[in-house]
Parts: C-alpha cells; sequence; structure tokens
C-alpha cells in the first residue's frame, strides 16, 4: 500500500498540528463531523464500522506512514466509520482547507495521495467480495495471503507471519472466534499454517491459493 514517504511529515506538521493517543484510545466515532485527514507518524490504528446492534466490523488496519478520514474531502462531511487506536499513536491532524495548498505545489504528494484513495477503494471492494461471495474458509485464506503478501515492520508482519489473535481476525472478516479458530485448526492440520497465541504463520501459500478456490466447506 502507498505511504507517505517521511519526508514530507515536516510539511504536514506545518499545516497541522501533532497529536497521541493511547493504545485503545478513540480517534474519532461514526457519524461524527469530519473536519480533519490524518496521518500516521507513529503506530498503528484500526478502522471498523459499529452497527446498530452494537456489532465491531474491521475494514482495516493502518499503520506509519497511511492517511485516513478521506471523508473530510466531502461536502456534508460526516465520518462512514469509527477510529481507534491499536497501540500508542502519534498523528497529524489536517484541515483540509490547509492541505490543498500543500498538494497544488507537490505533483508528487498529490499523486501520492491519489494512489493512496485509489488503493483504499480497491481494498474495501476486496473485502466486499470476500464478505459476500466467499465460505469462510475461503475468506480466512484469502485474508491471510493478502496480509503476508509483503513484509511490514510497522504492521509487525515479517516472514509470512501475522501478529492477530483469532478475535482480531474475526473482527474484521465478520465471523465469530469459534468459527476462526476451528478453520485455522483445520488449516494447521492440513500444514497450511502453524497458529500460536496472537501469532499465525503462513507456511503453505500454494495449499491457501487452493483454499481459495475450492467453494465447498472443508
Amino acid at each position: 500500500m502507498t505511504r507517505i514517504p517521511d519526508k514530507y511529515f515536516a510539511s504536514f506538521q506545518q499545516i497541522g498540528t501533532k497529536k497521541t493517543f493511547k493504545k485503545e484510545e478513540l480517534i474519532y466515532l461514526q457519524n461524527d463531523s469530519a473536519d480533519f485527514l490524518y496521518l500516521i507518524v507513529e503506530g498503528r490504528v484500526r478502522v471498523y464500522t459499529i452497527s446498530s446492534s452494537g456489532r465491531e466490523t474491521t475494514l482495516e488496519i493502518l499503520e506509519k506512514g497511511r492517511i485516513f478520514g478521506e471523508s473530510s474531502f466531502l461536502s456534508g462531511r460526516v465520518r462512514p466509520t469509527t477510529v481507534a487506536a491499536v497501540n500508542n499513536v502519534t498523528l497529524i491532524l489536517c484541515h483540509v482547507q490547509n492541505l490543498i495548498p500543500l498538494l497544488s505545489s507537490s505533483p508528487e504528494l498529490m499523486t501520492l495521495l491519489f494512489q493512496h484513495l485509489s488503493e483504499t477503494c480497491n481494498h474495501l471492494c476486496r473485502q466486499i467480495y470476500r464478505l459476500t461471495n466467499f465460505n469462510r474458509y475461503q475468506q480466512i485464506a484469502d485474508f491471510l495471503l493478502e496480509e503476508t503478501s509483503a513484509a511490514n515492520i510497522d504492521k509487525n508482519i515479517t516472514e509470512n507471519t501475522l501478529p492477530y489473535t483469532h478475535e482480531e481476525i474475526g473482527g474484521i472478516l465478520g465471523l465469530n472466534r469459534v468459527t476462526v479458530s476451528r478453520v485455522l485448526s483445520q488449516f494447521a492440520r492440513q500444514g497450511l499454517i502453524q497458529s500460536d497465541y496472537g501469532k499465525i504463520t503462513v507456511l503453505d501459500r500454494n495449499g491457501l491459493e487452493n483454499a481459495t478456490k475450492n467453494d465447498a466447506e472443508l
């Protein structure tokens, strides 16, 4: 995914405000007014929705260099999601009116922002496709492949290892923890993954890719 390079952080800080949030602290809530765009300087945040019954569905985990709060570009400007800190997070908050001159003066930065927005749209489209067209085995296999497709130090993803609990994966995929645990246990028995507490290691990418193509419940 496209990130804003460190060399632009100072420019963002000149037009914005740096703020720190503690682990699990709310940054903004669904349906809040959307006035600011956020750049992650350090740490990770969770972007999720909350249903009328209180059920949470995680859409994405974002790390250093990523931007969120894109709804601030829209008229009406209401947040469609809730965002909370995964760990201690440092952000730069920028009002869109102050950001536009910066983008106008830097074609490279404007291109990076457009790439970021496009990739976010593509990611959400893949999420929707996964949720509506895949069974539970396909969903989890596809998610593991996507998240471990490249090392990401800021997400603590290295060498095909994903630092998520079964409950966190369930929240992202809209599945309950018991279902996730059963599927991961099946994958482990097949030698596709190794599942430890708070950590899942992909052992056989080809096997997981085959699992995404098998529409029958295992």
